[in-house]
């Protein structure tokens, strides 16, 4: 992909064009995890008086959708929502490797029989400190945090199979070599579990499905899989030569092996999620009833898998929950998730029956789940705080740049509007960039909300001031470095895209609302139903309404134009012509519009009307 002048080699992203040995097809024979949890050292000298009877409790903890953030997040990407005792709501700061390493290895304190799992998105869409090194140094920090496995999430497919895999076995990135002088990367010592990711030629798994974690006599097997939907969220290059499954079928296939293997506690790692009624992570979404504050794929996706499967922890929707949703024969079953970013992990407790050498689940004795915050009063992890002073050392010369200027913080992903601040200026600078007529002539520009990772914040992150954008809180913003494209579109195609935002089966279920550069305006009426909410006679272009005969030149980055996010009319774009990435255009367009006497100031946000 293309990459900035500074310290290019290492800024590139790689997208898996290289050809894919094909051992990468087989099942990794990695160490199962079980194994791995005796050397980590998760406090198994310790007894807390559960383990010589019947039953012993076995600690899970969870988190999701770290997706590289070592240093605490900026903005609202680094708080929680608390619901307090008196009904009003507090903002808790949280997250950071520092900080979330001491909270489980303080959780774990105590407890003979602990498993520390994730469900996805590990690596992918990192701030530049990790994504800079193509996620080593996160890679290596779960390594010292002693994490057990963790299933594959969409993200870990952003720079394509092979990539995965080195990060699973270990060795230096094939073109940007290794980072530091006498150090070979070593890969994950946790097994990345990838159930219902195949080879398209040979239909062999690309990692393992499942793992059985042992201790003492205890055995619980741990499916990990990702949404099956991963190839509408990812570009084309990163999911080549793979398909992905249903998730249920999946999910009762690898619980039925194992089960035939004796293993009869089974807990799923789903990187797929749902949408709880609040946003405070510690409301009840078991209120009124069993799961009745939750909803989305997750919830069908519980429902239909078989009663063998104990619990389910989930993630991509970035979202904290911890309900209980019955099983199809009625039996209650946890479902979790923590937020993102490691500013929660989730503490369940799981009763293992050694004579039937299942999870105990009844409505008396069923597994409980809490979220935690990882607050920043605690001490922080002297490991973690080295590692992260060592990769921000390489990191810095290209981190600390300056790149434009701010007078208050522009939102993007703490955003809760359909129009996001940080979504019109990400729009204007692809449009600005592409519009001249030898850069591909656009008069339009679309930007995917999924695509913007964080805000802009005002406050300082380090010693660079207030108000000042440098180029590592950019990339933040835009870690993707894809490139734009410019192409034809007829006026009915354009307003296609907009429709789809709230129709088809990816987009109609849960509404996806593309930012949109100046010029253009419509109305989104959400009293009406599908497609009929965006009005299609309300749809103009610089005051005019779309023709939908006519011609138009539109911008997008290559995920968008290749249909990714369910927006399929892209891909009846014409005369397509490929331009500069969108992090050097946001990069360009921060320069030209911002100073210090004169910073950009937060848009109104105002091109979308929304009815309700």
């Amino acid at each position: 992909m293309h990459a900035t002048p500074p310290r290019k080699r290492l800024a590139k992203r790689l997208t898996a064009h290289a050809v894919v040995l094909a051992a990468t097809a087989g099942v990794l024979a990695a160490t199962p995890a079980g194994a791995a949890a005796a050397s980590h050292g998760h406090g198994h000298d310790h007894s807390h008086g559960h383990g010589h009877g019947r039953t012993v409790d076995v600690q899970l903890l969870s988190f999701n959708d770290l997706h590289g953030n070592l240093e605490p997040p900026q903005g609202s990407s680094g708080t929680v929502t608390e619901t307090q005792k008196d009904g009003t709501k507090k903002v808790i700061p949280a997250g950071g490797m520092e900080y979330l390493a001491d909270a489980l290895r303080t959780a774990r304190k105590g407890h003979e029989y602990s498993i520390t799992a994730a469900a996805g998105d590990m690596i992918g869409a990192s701030p530049l400190m990790t994504g800079l090194f193509h996620d080593e140094p996160t890679i290596e920090a779960l390594n010292k945090l002693k994490l057990d496995v963790t299933s594959v999430g969409n993200h870990e497919f952003d720079e394509g199979r092979a990539e995965l895999l080195r990060m699973q076995r270990g060795g230096c990135h094939p073109k940007d070599g290794c980072f530091e002088k006498g150090k070979k990367f070593r890969g994950a010592d946790f097994p990345y579990l990838a159930a219902n990711v195949t080879d398209e030629k040979t239909g062999k798994p690309m990692l393992k499905p499942y793992t059985i974690w042992r201790h003492k006599g205890v055995k619980i097997g741990i499916i990990g899989l990702t949404l099956k939907g991963t190839p509408d969220v990812v570009t084309a290059e990163g999911v080549k030569g793979l398909k992905f499954a249903d998730e249920v079928a999946t999910i009762d296939k690898y619980a039925k092996e194992l089960d035939r293997k004796g293993v009869k506690a089974i807990v799923t790692l789903v990187h797929e999620g749902g949408m709880p009624a609040s946003g405070a992570y510690n409301d009840d979404c078991d209120s009124p009833g069993a799961g009745a504050g939750i909803s989305g794929p997750i919830v069908d996706i519980a429902k239909k898998v078989t009663p063998k499967v104990d619990a389910f922890v989930t993630g991509h929707t970035h979202q904290a929950y911890a309900c209980t949703i019955p099983d199809p024969a009625g039996n209650p079953r946890t479902v979790t998730s923590a937020a993102s970013f490691g500013r929660l992990y989730t503490d369940t407790k799981l009763t293992y029956d050694r004579r039937t050498r299942d999870i105990v689940r009844t409505p008396v004795a069923r597994p409980h789940a809490t979220n935690h915050v990882v607050d920043r009063d605690r001490p922080k992890a002297a490991d973690m705080t080295s590692l992260i002073a060592r990769w921000n050392a390489l990191a810095a010369p290209i981190a600390n740049r300056p790149v434009g200027y701010i007078s208050a913080d522009i939102n993007g992903r703490g955003s809760e509007a359909y129009e996001k601040p940080l979504g019109d200026v990400i729009a204007d600078s692809q449009l600005e960039a592409l519009a001249p007529a030898d850069k591909g002539g656009a008069q339009i520009a679309f930007m995917n909300p999924g695509g913007i990772r964080s805000d802009l914040a005002y406050k300082a992150a380090g010693g660079e001031g207030d108000g000042v954008v440098t180029y590592g809180k950019a990339f933040t913003v835009q870690p993707f470095t894809n490139m734009m494209q410019t192409a034809d579109l007829t006026g009915a195609q354009v307003i296609s895209v907009l429709q789809q935002q709230v129709s088809g089966a990816v987009n109609g279920p849960q509404p996806k609302i593309l930012q949109i550069s100046k010029g253009l305006t419509y109305t989104l009426d959400l009293t009406r139903t599908g497609a009929d909410r965006v009005v299609a006679s309300s749809v103009k272009l610089n005051g005019e309404a779309i023709d939908p005969a006519k011609t138009y030149r539109v911008a997008a980055n290559e995920f968008l134009m290749g249909g990714g996010d369910g927006f399929v009319a892209f891909k009846e774009a014409k005369n397509k012509r490929v331009g500069a990435s969108d992090l050097d255009v946001f990069l360009a367009y921060l320069g030209a519009h911002s100073s210090k006497t004169s910073p950009l100031a937060p848009p109104k946000a105002d091109r979308i009307t929304v009815v309700k």
